[in-house]
């Protein structure tokens, strides 16, 4: 039995074609009601067809129910073999399974989990346990031998190109703009064995701490990174920006010139009127005055004063003159 849209690859019988009523009711017998339309009918072999319906429940979109119905070649009676619900071509379906160990990926080991290498994992090989001899001992665990297992060379090709080509190789973007490489790095850590002509361990806390490292990589905290040279920035006298506080005043509106009314005047009298004429006909006193000019005009006064200017009484003055 399998769902198809596709036209139909083999012919199907008469019989069985036409039995859509049959199929349709062995669905509402099994109480299944949410039954759409018919979508087409398949032949199985000579004896049987599957017959499928669009499939309307909640969250089964492209979903379809198939029937298969049987008859004999030379039976004119059809039965119902048996009903079940497929996905269609455009059904959401599950991913197809894949075993635990090729699911797992790089970073989902959190602590506290095991994981346990694939059998006959081709990264490993046999190690060799330890014979007692100290010196063979002390020589196997010097070159990584004193193990049951030890990387193979496939395991250790596969490690070094996957560290070639992550973030800490030569093709990163901080490789391409560092001004040398790690090579030539006063904190480049060589690794131990075939490994270490082209990889090492990071021992720059600012920099990749720790982590292995492309013999090619590089950074910009490179031991041979030197300051640029030079007085720096010119010294300026410290200028707070807070003690200044900026306002801003509003446009200035001049006033329009308002003509003061004339204050009534009070009906003068004759005297007021000729305080006023003597006020208009006296002349203009001076505000600055010469001491010379006072002195002369005081001296031709006194010369220009009558002879017959009366005498005083004890006749000093006529003495005088003569």
């Amino acid at each position: 039995m399998s769902a198809q849209s596709a036209p139909e690859l083999a012919p199907v019988r008469p019989l069985l074609a036409e039995a859509v009523v049959i199929a349709r009711r062995a669905l509402a017998d099994l109480g299944e009601v949410q039954v759409g339309a018919h979508l087409g009918v398949t032949a199985e072999d000579e004896c049987s067809a599957t017959h499928r319906f669009e499939a309307t429940l909640p969250g089964y979109h492209g979903w379809q129910w198939a029937v298969v119905l049987a008859a004999l070649p030379d039976s004119d009676r059809v039965t119902v073999s048996e009903s079940a619900l497929l996905p269609g071509p455009d059904a959401l379906v599950a991913p197809e399974w894949l075993p635990w160990d090729q699911r797992i990926r790089a970073g989902d080991l959190t602590p506290g989990d095991l994981l346990a290498p694939r059998a006959d994992d081709p990264r490993l090989v046999p190690g060799y346990v330890a014979t007692g001899d100290p010196v063979v001992d002390d020589l196997a665990r010097e070159v990584g031998l004193g193990r049951k297992k030890v990387m193979s060379l496939e395991g250790r090709l596969d490690a070094a190109q996957r560290w070639h080509d992550g973030d800490h190789g030569p093709d990163s973007e901080m490789a391409k703009a560092a001004p040398s490489i790690c090579a030539r790095c006063g904190f480049y850590l060589p690794l131990a064995g075939s490994l270490g002509a082209a990889f090492g361990v990071c021992g720059n806390e600012m920099s990749a701490d720790g982590q292995v490292v492309d013999a090619e990589y590089g950074c910009g905290a490179h031991s041979d990174v030197e300051l640029p040279g030079g007085g720096g920035t010119p010294r300026f006298d410290a200028y707070d920006d807070g003690a200044v506080e900026v306002v801003t005043l509003p446009p200035t509106v001049r006033p329009e010139p308002v003509e003061a009314e004339p204050a009534p005047q009070e009906q003068a009298g004759p005297e007021d009127h000729a305080d006023t004429a003597s006020a208009e006909q006296a002349p203009a006193q001076p505000t600055e005055v010469d001491v010379t000019d006072v002195d002369v005009t005081v001296a031709a006064e006194t010369a220009e004063a009558p002879a017959d200017a009366p005498a005083d009484a004890d006749g000093s003055d006529a003495a005088s003159t003569e």
